[in-house]
């Protein structure tokens, strides 16, 4: 399935300007999904509610940006909308819906055959069998989706083994994924406290190119979309030019490492051979492709966890043969040390399985 990279704007929270100069930012930088949220709004005011969301909801999709509207069955009531007849959303522009909370399965099942076409967005963090009783109802399937919450106070947020098993529910029926990171500049939610927005509490402190990547390329996500407004063009830029396919790490070279060994790091396709160990992640090809060169020992130094490795010829058949560490060892005064991995992302390295692709990128 595509993924995709998404942002989150909150009508009422913030001025209609701001919202729609942010949304104009994200769409530059490649995003196509939002994120909006009914559920924090005075909903005694309809009309003015339909008015602003309308506006902010049909800039963004002519700017590409497809936008899925949280609800829950309170706002079903106090707007005076059935769970059978969706006209309201569909006036909106929205995309779909999002059930903070359900029905009992058979309702949400007749919302997916909507004629408007919406998709119905499930909350994807409860450890039940709420999914399969949906499921159990037979609904449209290709109007059935999935996100997992997020949560403003601090150690509130999923373990990455319920992160993963709710998932898992999801995954065994093919629908798609997605979940939220945070971006340090971003403030805006839609709550009055925020300890910073993120479905997992493990990257509440992350650097946001670790969240991403982690939530692409390890937990498998379609859809990773910033929780808060107004994240900096400077992160909208660096989720932007993430590759949701590919894993890239950022490295920090030594200076002047020789010509080849700076090639072998960042213009070869590396993958992780299959045979792994618990101390090294080993690309093996450069060996084959360079097995005519020399490769003199000039930086022998101790090995620290998240180190990148270049063989000396003085290893014979290891001659050329990437490594990045998983461990400090020591050095067996054969191997030189060429770089590292960037701290905000060295943590990555223990997610990277057998046969896995993933690029070196130089840090700017």
């Amino acid at each position: 399935m595509q993924r995709e990279k998404g942002i989150s704007i909150y009508p009422f929270h913030a001025s209609l300007k701001d919202n729609l100069e942010y949304i104009e930012k994200a769409a530059h930088y490649g995003f196509t999904r939002a994120f909006t949220c009914l559920l924090s709004v005075d909903t005694s005011k309809k009309d003015q509610i339909i008015k602003e969301f309308k506006e902010t909801i049909e800039f963004a999709e002519k700017k590409g940006i497809r936008v899925i509207a949280d609800v829950a069955p309170n706002i079903f009531s106090e707007l005076d909308i059935s769970y059978d007849d969706l006209t309201f959303f569909g006036n909106l522009g929205a995309t779909g819906i999002r059930l903070d909370l359900g029905f009992s399965g058979n309702e949400e099942a007749w919302m997916t055959f909507n004629p408007q076409g919406l998709k119905i967005e499930l909350n994807m963090s409860q450890k039940t069998h709420y999914l399969d009783t949906i499921m159990d109802y037979k609904p449209n399937v290709n109007n059935l989706i999935g996100s997992h919450n997020f949560y403003p106070h601090r150690f509130t947020g999923l373990s990455r083994e319920h992160f993963e098993y709710c998932t898992n529910q999801f995954k065994k029926y093919h629908l798609r994924t997605a979940a939220f990171v945070k971006a340090p500049s971003a403030s805006v939610g839609p709550w009055p406290v925020s300890d910073g927005l993120c479905s997992l509490e493990e990257h509440r402190d992350e650097a946001l190119s670790y969240q991403v990547k982690d939530m692409f390329l390890n937990l498998d996500m379609h859809t990773v979309l910033i929780s808060e407004t107004f994240a900096s063009d400077e992160e909208l830029e660096i989720m932007g030019k993430i590759d949701p396919y590919m894993l890239q790490l950022e490295v920090e070279l030594l200076n002047n490492i020789p010509a080849t060994e700076k090639a072998i790091v960042l213009e070869e396709k590396h993958f992780h051979r299959g045979d792994e160990g618990e101390y090294l992640i080993r690309s093996t090809q450069s060996r084959v492709k360079y097995k005519a060169n020399k490769f003199p020992v000039f930086n022998p130094s101790p090995i620290k966890r998240g180190d990148i490795l270049i063989e000396s010829s003085e290893y014979g058949t290891y001659a050329g043969e990437l490594h990045i560490a998983r461990k400090d060892m020591p050095n067996s005064g054969r191997t030189n040390v060429v770089g590292k991995i960037a701290n905000k992302e060295i943590a990555l390295i223990d997610k990277i399985e057998a046969w896995q692709k993933f690029e070196l990128i130089e840090k700017k």
